[in-house]
Parts: structure tokens; sequence; C-alpha cells
């Protein structure tokens, strides 16, 4: 594999297609490793080890010569590290028809040199970059369709992104490289049913606050009528009640009265007056028109007499 630098600027790159070996001038690349074999100070390579005798096998079976569809000449760009792919926002229609504007990006590296330079040609990143969005595309299409579109609003869409990430390496591969990741960055629904989706949205829940504005008048009312059929049958048993108190107590106080009338007709005559002479005097403006003989004031002058 090619340092994990900075892209790398190889010059008349040499291919093999049957083992995927690179060679630019005196360095190569085999099986892609890490480091380059140096080819002209030997003594730098590494002695010992699986790699250095796989190395030496191949060098001792010839290398790739300059001429052929194998033999790139000028300069070469090649990048092995973990690039990014922005895609351009694609509309899926998940399980239950919503449609749905997805914007999703993918990283990616260059696995096979060869076989990447066979796919893309000439083209480079540029081509396998095209190449690679319709992959995910497609992807993205297959696996959001299977689901619905609740699924894809979520937070957690997790294992949705491991389906499609899973799926696009299967079909990357025929172009040497390799998808890392895909991420989905924004699932909404297309600006032309926005505002079709906000106003049956408000409309459904304005049918909500009108049903629980109905329910609670109607709870309110049911409440409202429990309280005054209780308040009107306490005020009755309390009339009820006081009637028969008062009831009782006049009862009492005329067996009272009549007791005592029986038992001295002249104390209770006197007290009888003394009742009048109360009631008719109270206030402080009180003018009575009586003729002195009358028996209004027969106790008051008995009184006077003693």
């Amino acid at each position: 594999m090619l340092p994990q630098t900075e892209a790398l600027l190889l010059e008349d790159v040499l291919l093999d297609a049957r083992d995927g070996l690179v060679r630019s001038k005196q360095q190569l690349w085999y099986h892609f490793q890490r480091f380059p074999w140096n080819l002209e100070n030997p003594e730098e390579n590494p002695k010992f080890g699986e790699h250095s005798r796989q190395v030496r096998l191949r060098i001792s079976q010839g290398l790739p010569q300059d001429h052929g569809s194998n033999f790139l000449p000028g300069s070469y760009h090649l990048d092995d590290r973990i690039l990014p792919l922005d895609t351009m926002p694609l509309e899926v229609t998940p399980l239950d028809d919503r449609r749905l504007v997805v914007d999703a990006f993918a990283r990616y590296r260059i696995i096979n040199v060869v076989q990447f330079r066979q796919a893309v040609g000439t083209g480079g990143i540029l081509t396998a970059e095209s190449r690679l969005e319709r992959i995910l595309n497609a992807a993205l299409r297959e696996v959001l369709g299977s689901v619905t579109s609740n699924a894809v609003l979520s937070t957690d869409r997790i294992e949705l992104m491991t389906r499609i990430t899973e799926s696009a390496k299967i079909e990357s591969k025929g172009l040497g490289v390799e998808i890392v990741d895909v991420r989905i960055k924004r699932a909404d629904l297309p600006t032309q049913n926005l505002a079709a989706t906000f106003r049956r949205m408000q409309a459904e829940r304005e049918r909500m606050a009108a049903d629980e504005r109905a329910r609670g008048q109607e709870a309110a009312q049911i409440v409202r009528a429990e309280a005054d059929r209780k308040a009107v049958e306490t005020v009755s048993e309390a009339k009820k009640e006081a009637e028969i108190i008062r009831g009782t107590a006049d009862a009492l106080t005329t067996k009272i009265f009549a007791d005592a009338f029986g038992r001295d007709p002249e104390f209770y005559a006197f007290t009888r007056s003394l009742i009048a002479y109360e009631q008719s005097m109270t206030g402080s403006n009180t003018t009575m028109v009586i003729s002195p003989n009358s028996e209004f004031f027969d106790y008051i002058k008995e009184s006077e007499k003693e």
C-alpha cells in the first residue's frame, strides 16, 4: 500500500495487471505494501520477513517494461488516503411512498492501483468518483426504498447506513476502491411538498386541539352540573333541618309559655307586658300616641303606686 501521507506523484508509472505491481522509476510497490521497495539501493530494503521474500521472488520473475498499455508516461497522481465523496441531493421513495430528499457522503480509498487504472483509464479520480456516486445513489435507493420514511427521518439510522455501506462496497470492488463509510447528512421532504405538509400538520394539530377543548368543556359542564346539584341538595337539606329545629323550638317556647300561664297567669301577663314595652320602644326616635288610661300602662302605674 502506498504511504499514507500525501497524494503521491509518480512519474512514468509501470503497472502489472497480474498481481498489482506498481513501478515508478527505481521504486516498487508490490501487493500495495505501505512502503516502497528501493531498486536502486537494495541495501535499504528489509532483508528478512515474508514481505521481503515475496518481493525478491517477484523481482526474479521480471518487472514491467516500458511498453504496452501498462506504461503511463509522464506524471501520475495516486492517493491511498481515505478520500471524501460528497454526492448531490437524491430524491428517494421509501416504502410508504412518501418522497424524501437525501443528502449523503461517503469515504473511500484506492486498494488496487492496477485495477483502478484499468477501470477509470485516464479519467483518474474524477471518473472514479462519478462512477462511485452512481453506485452510492443506487445503494441509497435500494436500502431506503425498503423501509418507511419514519425510519429514514429518525435519529437512529446506523443500521440503514451500514446496509448502504455494505451494498456500495460490493459494487465498488470492480473499481479497485473500497467504500469505507457512508453517512446520511440530511433527509427532508421535497421543497414543493413542505408547504402542503406543514399545512396538513397544522390542520391536524388544530383538529386535535379542538377535540381536546371540546372534551375539556364537556368535562367542565359535567363537573359544574354535579356541583350545582350537590349545592341545591345541601341547601335544601339545611333548610329542612333549620325548619325542623325552628319548629321544635317554637313548640318548646309555646309549651313553656303555656306552662307558665297555667301556673301563674298574673306573672305571664306581666312578662308579656314587658316584652311589649321592649318591642314598642326600640329605636332612638320612637313616638307613641296612647291614652293615659290605656291598659298598656297598667303595670307601670302599679309600679308607681308601690
